[in-house]
C-alpha cells in the first residue's frame, strides 16, 4: 500500500548495507546502538529490526546485505518489508537516486501480492504502508505492479476455471479497460490456423485465437505472441502425473504477454501494439492428434508430429505466421516452452533467443538493471538438421534428446522472416521456493525488461 502524503504519525525506515551499518550506528543514540547490538542485527538481506521509542515503535532498519550502497538496490530488496514491518505508515530516511527509489516502491508493491480467490478466510490483513519518496516514478511502479499481479493471477488460476474461453475473456476485459480492440476466433474461424486446431482437437474446450490491438496506426508496429496452453496433459504422448502437476502454468507466456500489453497501454507507449494468443488445451480424446500425423501449417510448411507433448511450438508457429503477415517492426514471443531451458538455466533465468544478437545482448543488460533477468542462448545452425522429417518439411521434435530449448527456438524461427526482428523467450513463470515478495506460485517474468526495451527502442 502507498500513501501519497506524509502523515504525522509515520515512522522512519533506514536502509542499511552490511558495510554501512557501523557508520550508521555511530550517528545513533547509545540506546539505539545497544538495542541493535543486543539483537545481533548485521543488516542481513531482508532482515527487519524495529526500534523502540517512548510510545512504541520509533522506527525500523531494513537490511540490504552485501550491496555496496542502498543506491544499488533492486525491487526484491524491498519486497519482504510490507509483511515484516508493523502495520503503520513508513517513510524512507535513506536518500535514494531515482532508479533505486522506483525499485523500492515497486518492490514494496510486489511484496503485497496474494492470491486469495480460493481462500475461505478471505483477504489477507493489509501490510504496512509506504510514503513514496519524491524521487520515485510512482506511476511506473504502480503500473508494473498491477501488470505483475495480472500475470500472477492468471497463472495461479486452476485449469477448471481458466480454459481457452476464460483466457479469451480475460483478454477482452483487459482490452475493454484499456480502450483496445480484441477479436476472438473460434470454431470454423480457425480454419487458417491448422496447427492450433490440431493441438486442441482432443479437448471438449475448443481452442481460441485471441487478437488484441491498441495504439495509433502511424506508430511502429510491435506484435507480442504468447503461448496460451491452458493445460497440457501431453496429449497421447501422456505426461506422468509429476509432469502434469504444474501444467496450469503452461499459459504463462500468454499471461506475461497480456501483462506486458497492460503495462504498455497503461503508460501510453508510442506503439501500434498487437497481441496474438493461441489459447488451447492439450488433452487426450478420440479426436486428439497423433504421433506421426502430418499437419500443414498456416505458413504452408508441413509438420510431422514426432511427439504430441511438443505442442507449444505448434500453436506458436501459426500465430507467428499471422504476426508476420503484417510485417511488424518487432515480434516477441513468450512461452513456457521446454524443460531443457530449465535444465540449462534454472527457473529464475529465462532463455533468450533472437535473430539479432545485439538486440539480445541489450535486452540481457536491461534485464540485469531491472532485476528481471534473461540469458542469451544461441540459434545454433548445426542443430537445424535435427528437425528433418522423411515425409514432411520438418518435424516438431528433434531426432536426438539434446539441446531441446535451442531446437524448439530453431523450429519457431522457420515461421519468422529473416528480415523481421524477432525475440523468443523460453520462460518458467513460476516460483518453486518461498522468498520475500515471491511466494510459491506464479511469477511474471521478463515483463519489466521488455517494457524498458520497447520504450528505449521506439520512444
Amino acid at each position: 500500500m502507498l500513501l501519497s502524503a506524509d502523515p504525522g504519525d509515520s515512522r522512519p525506515l533506514w536502509l542499511l548495507t552490511e558495510g554501512e551499518l557501523e557508520s550508521w550506528l555511530a550517528g545513533q543514540s547509545v540506546a539505539v546502538s545497544a538495542w541493535v547490538r543486543a539483537h545481533v542485527f548485521q543488516a542481513e538481506r531482508y532482515r527487519v529490526l524495529t526500534l523502540p521509542g517512548e510510545e512504541g515503535v520509533a522506527g525500523a532498519a531494513l537490511g540490504l546485505g552485501a550491496l555496496a550502497s542502498a543506491a544499488e538496490l533492486g525491487p526484491w530488496h524491498a519486497s519482504g518489508a510490507p509483511e515484516r514491518l508493523p502495520v503503520l505508515p513508513w517513510r524512507l530516511e535513506t536518500p535514494l537516486p531515482p532508479r533505486a527509489a522506483t525499485h523500492f516502491v515497486l518492490g514494496w508493491l510486489l511484496g503485497g501480492y496474494r492470491m486469495n480467490r480460493y481462500r475461505l478466510d478471505g483477504p489477507c490483513v493489509p501490510g504496512a504502508a509506504l510514503i513514496a519518496p519524491p524521487e520515485a516514478d510512482v506511476r511506473y511502479a504502480v503500473a508494473a505492479a498491477h501488470a505483475s499481479a495480472l500475470a500472477r493471477d492468471l497463472i495461479n488460476t486452476p485449469p477448471n476455471d481458466l480454459g481457452p474461453q476464460e483466457l479469451a475473456d480475460a483478454a477482452v476485459a483487459l482490452a475493454r479497460e484499456r480502450g483496445a480492440r480484441c477479436q476472438v476466433l473460434s470454431g470454423g474461424e480457425l480454419a487458417g490456423f491448422p496447427l492450433l486446431r490440431a493441438v486442441g482437437a482432443g479437448s471438449v474446450r475448443e481452442p481460441r485465437l485471441i487478437d488484441l490491438r491498441w495504439g495509433a496506426k502511424d506508430a511502429p508496429r510491435v506484435t507480442l505472441v504468447g503461448k496460451g496452453v491452458c493445460f497440457d496433459t501431453g496429449g497421447l504422448d501422456l505426461k506422468p502425473s509429476s509432469g502434469m502437476a504444474l501444467m496450469k502454468k503452461d499459459m504463462g507466456g500468454a499471461a506475461c504477454a497480456l501483462a506486458l500489453a497492460d503495462l504498455l497501454m497503461r503508460l501510453e507507449a508510442p506503439l501500434q501494439l498487437r497481441v496474438l494468443i493461441p489459447a488451447v488445451e492439450n488433452s487426450v480424446g478420440g479426436a486428439a492428434y497423433r504421433p506421426s500425423d502430418v499437419v500443414r501449417s498456416r505458413k504452408g510448411l508441413t509438420v510431422e508430429i514426432g511427439n504430441t507433448d511438443a505442442e507449444g511450438r505448434l500453436v506458436l508457429a501459426d500465430a507467428l505466421t499471422a504476426a508476420e503477415e503484417e510485417r511488424p517492426a518487432l515480434i516477441i514471443d513468450l512461452a513456457t516452452l521446454t524443460g531443457a531451458a530449465r535444465t540449462a538455466l534454472g527457473p529464475e533465468l529465462p532463455a533468450l533467443y533472437s535473430n539479432r544478437p545485439a538486440l539480445a545482448e541489450r535486452l540481457r543488460q536491461i534485464g540485469e538493471e531491472e532485476s528481471d533477468p534473461l540469458w542469451p542462448m544461441p540459434l545454433w545452425q548445426g542443430y537445424e538438421e535435427d528437425l528433418a522429417s522423411k515425409i514432411a518439411d520438418l518435424g516438431n521434435v528433434a531426432s536426438t534428446p539434446f539441446a531441446g530449448s535451442i531446437v524448439a527456438a530453431l523450429f519457431l524461427r522457420r515461421f519468422v522472416a529473416p528480415s523481421t526482428d524477432w525475440v523468443h523467450i523460453d520462460l518458467y513463470a513460476w516460483n518453486g521456493k518461498e522468498r520475500p515478495g515471491r511466494p510459491v506460485g506464479a511469477e511474471a517474468q521478463c515483463v519489466r525488461a521488455l517494457y524498458r526495451l520497447l520504450q528505449e527502442r521506439f520512444a
